[in-house]
C-alpha cells in the first residue's frame, strides 16, 4: 500500500528537482525527504531515485510514480474542498502569498478581517514576487497568491487557476520636490530620458516592465539604483538619485522631499488572486477571497 505523505514527497522531488527544493516546500528536513524516499522505494519495491552528480534524479519508475501522484494529491484536494465545502466550516490552514506592495497595502486589514471572523482559521503569509507566488499555487506550496499584470504586460496565467481581480492600482513617476518636471499636471515618459532610474531587482515582472514600456518608447533606461521595496525607492528619490514609477498602492506615507505626477498614458497594474480550481469550493478560500476584495475596495475609494 503507498503512503500518500510519501506519495507527496515524490511529487514535491518532481516539481521542485531537488532534495533541498522538495524539503524548502514541504518545510521538513532533507533527511527527512531522504528518509520518505527510501521508505516510499521499499513500498514500490524499484528504485525510484538514481545519483545524478551531487543530486538525484528520478528513475523511469520514479517519473512513472511521480505522474500517478499528482493525480492522486489533485483528487485527495478535491476530496478535502468537498468535504470543507459540505461542512461549510472556514477553518484549518490557509497559506497566502502576495507581492511587496500587496502585502504592505492589503494583507495587514485582509488577515486581521479573517482572523476576528473566522478564528478557526489558521493563516500563514508570505511575501512573494507575482511568478513565484504564482507557481508556489501550482505546486501546492500555496492557497491563494495576490499577483498583478501591467496594464501592456500580462503575466502568463498556468491552466487550472481561478483568479478574481482586486483593483486597479495607478502608478504615477516619483521625482524629487525639486525635479524640472515637478510642477506638471501630468507628463511623458519620453520626457524622462536622460534621467536615472530607481527600479525593481533585475529579472523582477515590475522591472522587466518597466525596461519593456520605456524601449518601446524608444529610450534606453538609465538604471542608477535597485531595490524590491517602493519606501526604498521613495527615499532613494527623496535623496536626489532619480525618478521612479510609484504605484498607489503601499506608497504611503509619502517622503515630504518627493512629488508624484500622473502620466498622460494612464499606467495601472491589475491586481488579482489566483489560487488553484480543484479547491475552489473550500470556504476558506471563498472567505479569504471576499476579505481581500473588500480591502481592496476599500484601498480603491481612499484613492
Amino acid at each position: 500500500m503507498l503512503n500518500l505523505e510519501r506519495l507527496r514527497t515524490l511529487d514535491a522531488l518532481a516539481r521542485h528537482g531537488s532534495v533541498s527544493g522538495a524539503a524548502a516546500g514541504l518545510h521538513i528536513t532533507t533527511s527527512a525527504v531522504s528518509q520518505q524516499m527510501a521508505k516510499l522505494e521499499r513500498e514500490a519495491g524499484q528504485r525510484l531515485l538514481a545519483k545524478n552528480g551531487r543530486g538525484v534524479r528520478l528513475t523511469d519508475a520514479g517519473r512513472l510514480l511521480a505522474e500517478h501522484a499528482a493525480r492522486i494529491l489533485s483528487q485527495v484536494e478535491l476530496a478535502q474542498a468537498d468535504l470543507e465545502a459540505q461542512r461549510g466550516q472556514v477553518a484549518g490552514e490557509l497559506r497566502l502569498s502576495a507581492f511587496p506592495t500587496a502585502a504592505r497595502g492589503l494583507f495587514p486589514a485582509a488577515l486581521a478581517t479573517l482572523r476576528a471572523e473566522h478564528p478557526a482559521l489558521r493563516l500563514r503569509s508570505s511575501e512573494l514576487e507575482p511568478e513565484r507566488g504564482i507557481s508556489g499555487v501550482v505546486r501546492g506550496d500555496l492557497d491563494l497568491a495576490v499577483v498583478l499584470d501591467w496594464y501592456n504586460k500580462p503575466i502568463p496565467l498556468p491552466d487550472g487557476l481561478v483568479k478574481a481581480p482586486l483593483l486597479d492600482d495607478p502608478a504615477d513617476v516619483a521625482m524629487p520636490a525639486g525635479h524640472r518636471l515637478a510642477g506638471r499636471g501630468e507628463v511623458d515618459l519620453a520626457e524622462f530620458a536622460e534621467d536615472e532610474w530607481i527600479t525593481w531587482g533585475e529579472g523582477e515582472f515590475c522591472h522587466e516592465w518597466l525596461m519593456f514600456t520605456l524601449r518601446s518608447k524608444g529610450i534606453e533606461p538609465i538604471v542608477g539604483h535597485r531595490a524590491a521595496e517602493t519606501h526604498t525607492q521613495l527615499g532613494l528619490v527623496a535623496a536626489g538619485l532619480g525618478v521612479c514609477i510609484a504605484p498607489l498602492l503601499g506608497r504611503h506615507p509619502m517622503p515630504a522631499e518627493v512629488v508624484t505626477v500622473p502620466l498622460k498614458q494612464r499606467v495601472r497594474r491589475h491586481v488579482y488572486v489566483v489560487w488553484r480550481a480543484d479547491a475552489d469550493r473550500r470556504p476558506s478560500i471563498r472567505a479569504a477571497v471576499d476579505a481581500l476584495r473588500a480591502t481592496a475596495r476599500e484601498v480603491g475609494q481612499a484613492a
